[in-house]
């Protein structure tokens, strides 16, 4: 009996362990805080401005690549006012069209809209970071689930994004996303 008592004692702190360390220590752990002072600086305002390209991948849970995409995103800014226009084309011959409707603040605040996120997402631009959380309902030819997503977007010295996200259904990660966005050429 004792044996089992310590089993389920060693079990139960690793649980714990591991759901620390999903929490603080991995992707959904960093703080845009992390990267005041770290340089270039991302200005969503002027980095997706006019036409990006931006191509990419999904992972389903079990890390497999599950879907291939390239989109063109065009952006036009009133101001800290701005509206993205995304046009996607997926490798199986899909395409999805999202609207995002974007306000950055002085401070690096970020709210944004869309028709397909729940609410408004929120966010925040540090150094050469921009970190947003926000809630998506998928296409219906997706499952039509809803999922919370943590994004994550970096600067490079060269001047491309990359775009790291992932989806979670509770604490259940079901999908991840990784895509370079950089302006089209001649643009």
């Amino acid at each position: 009996m004792e044996v089992f008592v310590y089993l389920s004692v060693i079990f139960g702190l690793a649980l714990v362990l591991i759901a620390i360390r999903g929490r603080f220590l991995a992707f959904r752990g960093q703080r845009p805080c992390e990267y005041v002072g770290l340089g270039p600086e991302l200005d969503l305002v002027r980095h997706l401005d006019g036409r990006n390209i931006c191509e990419g991948v999904i992972f389903g849970p079990t890390g497999r690549m599950t879907s291939r995409f390239r989109a063109v995103m065009s952006g036009r800014w009133s101001g800290i006012d701005g509206t993205v226009d995304v046009e996607f084309k997926y490798d199986g011959g899909g395409t999805q069209s999202r609207a995002w409707h974007l306000n950055v603040s002085e401070t690096g605040r970020i709210t944004a809209r869309a028709d397909d996120i729940v609410g408004t997402g929120r966010g925040q631009a540090m150094g050469p970071t921009v970190q947003m959380i926000y809630t998506i309902i998928l296409p219906e030819d997706a499952g039509g689930y809803t999922l919370s997503v943590t994004d994550w977007m970096y600067l490079t010295e060269g001047g491309t994004i990359l775009n790291r996200s992932q989806f979670r259904k509770g604490e259940v990660l079901v999908a991840e996303l990784v895509a370079t966005i950089r302006k089209e050429e001649g643009a």
